[in-house]
């Protein structure tokens, strides 16, 4: 006796058939989030606390450079002109030279930025090696 979803409707109703169907569709997505959610979020979460536990060491360590950074500096200040001139010539030899931080702790004039390259004429059919670099680059920058 084969019964298709018309007769089940028609001998139990539709009620009972609809709630039979959210039955199934709950226990699906309840037997889903528990086998293949639950652990893929348990390892997310480590990785999340051992993110959150190097952020602060990161944060603790800013902290305590940023104190010594403080008391180097004053002490700088207190230096007669002789060791003033030893201490220059000792950052001078061991500075960053990164653009974006200065290790020198004097503020000096910013350097004024390179002057613009010119642009490429972008309505040719061809373009030459420097053109093209100077394309990249352009989009590199943006």
């Amino acid at each position: 006796m084969e019964m298709d979803i018309g007769q089940i409707v028609k001998e139990l109703g539709f009620p009972i058939v609809a709630a039979g169907g959210m039955g199934y569709f709950i226990y699906f997505i309840w037997k889903w989030v528990t086998e293949t959610i639950d652990p893929v979020l348990g390892e997310t979460m480590g990785t999340l606390i051992k993110l959150v536990d190097r952020v602060r060491m990161l944060d603790n360590d800013m902290i305590r450079l940023n104190s010594k950074l403080s008391m180097v500096l004053e002490h700088r200040a207190m230096l007669d002109d002789e060791r003033q001139e030893e201490l220059n010539a000792v950052v001078a030899k061991y500075q960053s030279v990164s653009q974006a931080f200065n290790s020198t702790g004097r503020e000096e004039a910013p350097v004024p930025p390179p002057e613009p390259k010119p642009k490429p004429d972008l309505t040719k059919d061809s373009f030459s090696k420097q053109d093209l670099k100077s394309i990249k680059d352009d989009i590199k920058n943006q």
